[in-house]
């Protein structure tokens, strides 16, 4: 039976006429309704500002292929300015609308959909696909060569296989560099991506460089500034942006800074850290790893040097003759808190600040892996590496973990598939619904906008390749939904050639240059290819409202809307065979393939019907959303 039409709001173009609104500012938000629901006596919105409710009334627009559309005022009183909808049924009836869906009972504020009154990222954000490289795995130029090995490094051939077990689990070295990155610039082009997102190029003490010794130059095992330089502007020149990793949370033992105050009480960097002891020899680090001394962002001076200053370390990769185009900040769910202490909020609004200030086209990205909603309320970041609202739940309904053995950081041999670091038994079964509950959820908190600019990878540096333990056949059907649900796509070098990885250092794997033509290599490209290609096709994949169709244990499927084009999409495991109420597609019968091996037909009261055998994941495009008038 096909499941009932339900009311839709999002915050996208087609639902609010300002996302990006300021202090005082009106803006009008638009409820989409199926004809005959209800019927309806009254519609309005319920906002809480200064945690005072505020009403007011929505007016019917009118109708259009089937939906009625009402609108109401919004008077924007607070930077997170909550909304919800009630719906006033004739028969006494009472239903509230927030991203969590439709309710029968009072809902909770922090479910509210938001409008942020701060500045709005830069729109070539939502538009982007990113590609994340790992810099001493991507590629190795012959300049690499003229390097000396350095002094704490275990060094390594490009085709040995990645060494898990400390100390080669940060030790060992490749000597991957930046002019190797510019020879596969062409390589990025051919795949469709264009944001490239760098991991740290700082100088440091392991292959992971997130143990910086300085932020002020480029590591020279990489290339120093010079290869920096070049990188940014090739990659420019390509029509490919460049982000850069930097660690707000802490820096390593052997930065400068902190070697000016160890040891040495009353040193001008001394409050740069959290010294523990009268001699400055014990300090708070990251998780007790004492080669990440943590940062004390009570410090003016830290603040100064790293982030306001004319030359400050923030400022000074983001100017020429650099001219990156933003940060992805390291840990930023960990950065100004210790304890009782919480700076936090301090530190990303005054970091994107200073961003604005200096390139109002650079974006500002966070680290925060688990639920992230409390610190993304666009006060701050443009939005975040996280992965509860995507990743997870797609790994748990895409899995078919196979119990290979695969060696710990400690040389423990385990068959437990790795999981986010989660002690709860490998990766859990999920349904294709709970995947969808789980998106629902994570994202109930967080204001439409930055939600657009969260990071959606398969994978990262930090966790292991999803293809280790995906299912077969379900691979196409992961990186399908990663460029059409709303946010930012996520390549992690490697994942185009489906390369696998144990967990977050082995999937760290140096990448195939040498095999690339491989027909199942190259199998795997045209894929990514393909599907990046679709995401940067389609602009409604980027910008455009989205609301579920169908869940079921198997299936899910959803449209992204605009006015100009709509985007239907089908992502199944087990196989599809379902059914679309009457109006619930306006369009379906004008709908035109854009990938995969699926079915729809139309029915002459406007019924859809979708098939395919599973897994499997399909995309076509229908016109776009036609609405009143105001």
């Amino acid at each position: 039976m096909p499941v009932m039409t339900l009311p839709h709001h999002d915050g996208s173009p087609l639902f609010v006429s300002d996302d990006a609104p300021a202090l005082g500012d009106t803006v009008s938000v638009r409820l989409r309704v199926p004809a005959g629901y209800g019927p309806l006596r009254a519609v309005r919105t319920r906002s809480n500002p200064d945690h005072e409710p505020e009403w007011t009334d929505a007016v019917l627009l009118g109708a259009a292929d089937g939906w009625d559309w009402w609108e109401a005022p919004i008077h924007v009183r607070n930077p997170r300015h909550g909304y919800r909808f009630v719906l006033l049924h004739e028969d006494g009836r009472v239903e509230w609308l927030n991203q969590t869906g439709i309710h029968t009972g009072e809902t909770l504020d922090a479910e509210d959909f938001a409008l942020a009154a701060t500045p709005a990222p830069p729109a070539w954000l939502h538009g982007a696909v990113m590609y994340q490289v790992f810099p001493d795995r991507f590629a190795r130029s012959v300049q690499a060569d003229e390097h000396p090995t350095p002094d704490w490094a275990i060094p390594a051939s490009w085709g040995d296989p990645v060494d898990p077990v400390v100390p080669g689990r940060s030790k060992q070295f490749y000597g991957g560099d930046l002019p190797g990155v510019v020879e596969h610039l062409d390589h990025l082009v051919a795949l469709g991506v264009d944001l490239l997102y760098l991991t740290p190029v700082f100088p440091a003490a392991s292959n992971h460089r997130y143990d910086a010794s300085s932020f002020d130059t480029i590591d020279p095992l990489l290339g120093g500034e010079d290869a920096y330089v070049r990188l940014i502007e090739e990659a420019h020149a390509r029509g490919i942006r460049v982000i850069g990793d930097l660690t707000s949370n802490h820096s390593g033992d052997r930065h400068e800074w902190f070697q000016q105050a160890l040891g040495h009480p009353g040193a001008e960097t001394e409050s740069f850290y959290y010294f523990t002891d009268a001699g400055n020899t014990a300090y708070e680090s990251w998780l007790g790893t004492p080669t990440l001394p943590k940062f004390n962002w009570a410090s003016d001076a830290l603040r100064e040097r790293f982030i306001t200053a004319e030359d400050s370390v923030v400022a000074k990769w983001l100017k020429p003759p650099y001219s990156i185009d933003g940060w992805r900040i390291d840990v930023a769910n960990m950065t100004g808190r210790l304890g009782a202490v919480d700076l936090n909020a301090e530190v990303r609004q005054l970091l994107a600040e200073t961003v604005r200030a200096i390139n109002p086209d650079a974006i500002v990205l966070g680290e925060s892996t688990n639920d992230a909603a409390t610190d993304l309320q666009g006060d701050g970041w443009h939005g975040a590496m996280t992965y509860p609202a995507f990743t997870r739940p797609l790994w748990g309904w895409l899995s078919e973990p196979t119990g290979a053995p695969y060696l710990t950081y400690d040389g423990q041999q385990v068959t437990e598939p790795w999981f986010f670091t989660q002690p709860i038994g490998g990766i859990p079964r999920y349904t294709a619904r709970d995947f969808a509950d789980a998106v629902t959820r994570f994202t109930a908190g967080i204001p439409w906008r930055v939600r657009l600019g969260n990071m959606q990878p398969l994978d990262t540096h930090d966790t292991a390749r999803f293809a280790t333990n995906a299912a077969p056949g379900t691979m196409p059907v992961a990186v399908g939904l990663s460029m059409t649900m709303p946010g930012v796509p996520v390549i992690f070098a490697g994942d185009e050639f489906g390369l696998t990885g144990a967990d977050g250092e082995s999937s760290r794997t140096p990448m195939p240059w040498s095999r690339q033509h491989e027909p199942e290599l190259a199998e795997v490209f045209e894929t990514y290819r393909s599907l990046v290609g679709l995401r940067r096709a389609h602009p409604v994949l980027g910008t455009g409202g989205m609301r579920w169709l169908h869940v079921d244990d198997e299936t899910v499927v959803f449209v992204r809307e605009s006015a100009e084009e709509c985007v239907l999409v089908l992502a199944t495991r087990g196989g599809a065979d379902v059914e679309l109420a009457p109006g619930a597609l306006p369009g379906a019968a004008d709908a035109a393939e854009l990938y995969g091996d699926a079915t729809l037909a139309t029915a002459s009261d406007g019924a859809v019907a979708l098939a395919a055998e599973g897994p499997a994941f399909a995309a076509w495009s229908l016109p776009g959303v036609r609405m009143p008038r105001a």
